[in-house]
């Protein structure tokens, strides 16, 4: 019976928007209306009916009645359009006004916009990877592991080496390293190198020696004998942190709860990326249930932090640490809006101590600058595709290139 009444949900939002825009009244679930609700009898009444007719004239009546004509009413009172398979009843509030009844699934040729149960999708006993996934990283997605290519990484001059780009994930690296530098870490100097990952560079053979997970970022430090190879955003950052006693609290309370968060950051993370972003942002079909179902988990985990940082100013207490560092490129520039314009769809206006905090990062000058290394998108000024030195901010951005290639 779920799965029919979600079915149901899709199959008449999608048919009420041909018409108009959808209700401000939200959908109410079968088993939130009351049973003493008039519209419930209104259903025991027709379901003592032969139910085909009856749902054919019940729907057909109302849309008339309350609604500007659709073809789909028309064939629906005409009995061209058959409901199939009628196992029961989901009301539909339109303005107010419209009380739509009938759990079914049908075909509706014109617009596709139902789908019957021959279409649905049954999986196999096996998944088989037979064809691309869609989306807009189909060309990058499989299902094994390893190389791809033969391909050996550039070495710079620094002892630290940075494979990257700059995705949330990416610039975590890159803001760890400038704020490093900026407190005067000389030995934290690096060498960024863009690995592009919708080019499939992160399936290269030296990136795969550096992170044998074929994600960005990873990090090399040829300081140590034999050189030490460092994947995973959250490891990169506690390896930095540690290696140069910065960003982490030493007293055992302090570090735990900086941890704690950071490994928050690293658990919930994918729910916000992987689930709602895909879904939203990225996948080639919009799916209600999948959008609805992350979209409710990324507001759950915005009121996780709003309800954090209203007792302290960065998530481990008073200090900024390696958790807001992990947090902020997700989560901060969420609540900013620059990630899968979703700013109004979630609200993320609300969640009023997380824009405080999410302000207060984005005004730091490492931050403004880890934004900048290893970036291919935005204003060309703010690119910098790779980062050798702390004068390529003023000489080598994108927008200084082109000038320089033009004249």
């Amino acid at each position: 019976m779920a799965a029919g009444v979600w079915g149901l949900r899709t199959v008449m939002k999608g048919l009420l928007n041909e018409v108009a825009p959808p209700s401000p009244t939200p959908v109410p679930a079968l088993d939130r209306l009351a049973s003493d609700d008039p519209a419930m009898h209104r259903v025991r009444k027709l379901e003592r009916q032969p139910r085909r007719a009856a749902a054919r004239r019940f729907t057909a009546h109302h849309l008339s009645a309350h609604a500007p004509p659709w073809p789909g009413a028309a064939q629906l009172a005409r009995g061209r359009l058959e409901p199939r398979t009628l196992t029961g009843y989901l009301l539909s509030d339109w303005y107010g006004r419209i009380r739509l009844v009938a759990e079914c699934r049908a075909i509706y040729p014109p617009t596709g916009v139902f789908m019957s149960q021959e279409h649905e999708y049954v999986p196999p006993k096996v998944w088989k990877w037979e064809k691309a996934n869609g989306g807009q990283f189909a060309n990058i997605n499989r299902p094994i592991a390893g190389p791809t290519h033969d391909k050996a990484l550039p070495v710079g001059k620094h002892p630290l080496q940075l494979y990257s780009q700059a995705t949330p994930n990416g610039v975590k690296a890159t803001i760890m390293l400038e704020e490093l530098l900026a407190r005067g870490h000389a030995g934290a100097e690096y060498d960024a190198w863009l690995i592009k990952i919708g080019d499939g560079d992160q399936f290269g053979s030296g990136f795969v020696e550096v992170n044998p997970n074929s994600k960005i970022p990873a990090l090399m430090d040829h300081g140590t004998t034999p050189p030490t190879r460092v994947f995973e955003s959250g490891s990169i950052l506690l390896y930095l942190a540690e290696k140069f006693g910065e960003l982490l609290p030493r007293d055992p309370a302090g570090r735990t709860e900086t941890l704690n968060w950071l490994f928050w950051q690293m658990g919930s993370g994918p729910y916000l990326g992987g689930g709602f972003g895909h879904f939203y942002a990225y996948a080639p079909t919009r799916i209600e249930y999948a959008i609805d179902r992350f979209a409710m988990e990324a507001k759950r985990q915005l009121d996780v932090l709003d309800r954090r940082l209203a007792e302290t100013r960065y998530l481990g207490g008073d200090d900024y640490t390696i958790a807001d560092i992990a947090t902020w490129p997700w989560y901060g520039q969420l609540a900013l809006d620059r990630v899968y314009d979703a700013g109004e769809f979630l609200q993320v206006q609300e969640y009023e101590h997380v824009q405080r905090w999410a302000r207060e990062i984005d005004a730091r000058p490492a931050v403004k600058r880890g934004r900048m290394v290893n970036r291919t998108f935005g204003p060309l000024e703010q690119q910098l595709h790779e980062r050798h030195d702390a004068s390529d901010f003023a000489a080598r951005t994108q927008g200084k290139l082109e000038v320089v290639s033009s004249d």
